[in-house]
């Protein structure tokens, strides 16, 4: 498969409320018409929730980025169906669609896009697990730059053979029940996407994205072994993670498409 992230954030006149509200009932049901025309194997969208948490992640890594407004998520079978849709006029005119109410409602330049490879770290038995609305779950977001001294390459070599055994190590003492690390990754397609959107924000080193009880969460910090373990991670996320240019906050998660 190939995944895209789209990280959003809102046009400055809307609240958030208001953006979530036309992205969930407008622009959702717009990529699901058009989604046959484009060959979307799978659209999620991750609304980012106002709590208190958010403030804490962020203060845990001594200050970070504002959180973004949610994340659009696509999946295609393979990267062949994503350039074969946009090599018509069927999928070329979706696209073109898709953009043009994009703009009504998303801060295009400053919401960077990219592909990404998928590293399942932390995975339940069954592997599906979405932090719907009705669920005590939510998902945590973790959009991740790296620090000047370290190359791409070293810095996703770093996160996914150090941090990634190190956070499996301490899963369990947080209550963790899933673990991804989305690794960026450079593509051509992603330049054509910028340039139509007018994106000005680069991409990031990739995002981590984890999956939690959500009164758990909050009471990590009243936990010893729960303390510890966080304090852990955030240790071994300093040698690769640069925290003044990333962001992290916790969300709910709207499937739209889903034909795996």
């Amino acid at each position: 498969m190939i995944r895209l992230t789209f990280v959003l954030r809102r046009k400055p006149e809307m609240s958030r409320a208001e953006f979530q509200q036309y992205w969930r009932n407008v622009h959702g049901p717009l990529v699901a018409k058009s989604s046959t025309a484009l060959n979307i194997l799978r659209y999620v969208q991750v609304h980012t929730l106002d709590d208190p948490i958010n403030d804490q992640l962020a203060e845990a890594r001594g200050g970070m980025e504002d959180p973004y407004d949610g994340v659009a998520e696509v999946w295609w079978p393979n990267r062949a169906a994503l350039t074969s849709a946009l090599e018509n006029a069927d999928g070329r005119a979706a696209a073109k669609e898709l953009v043009e109410d994009e703009a009504r409602f998303i801060d295009l330049a400053h919401s960077p896009l990219w592909f990404n490879y998928e590293y399942p770290q932390v995975n339940p038995i069954p592997e599906e697990m979405v932090a719907r609305e009705s669920s005590p779950l939510v998902k945590i977001f973790f959009c991740l730059r790296h620090p000047g001294h370290l190359s791409l390459e070293q810095a996703q070599l770093y996160w996914r053979t150090n941090h990634g055994p190190v956070i499996r190590g301490v899963a369990q003492g947080m209550g963790m029940q899933r673990y991804f690390q989305v690794h960026y990754y450079a593509d051509e397609l992603e330049d054509q996407l910028r340039a139509s959107r007018g994106t000005t924000t680069p991409p990031y080193t990739g995002h981590a994205e984890a999956w939690f009880n959500r009164a758990d969460l909050a009471t990590l910090a009243n936990i010893p072994e729960a303390k510890r373990a966080m304090e852990i991670a955030v240790e071994d996320e300093s040698h690769f993670i640069d925290f003044p240019r990333s962001a992290m906050w916790i969300a709910k998660e709207r499937v739209f498409i889903d034909r795996r």
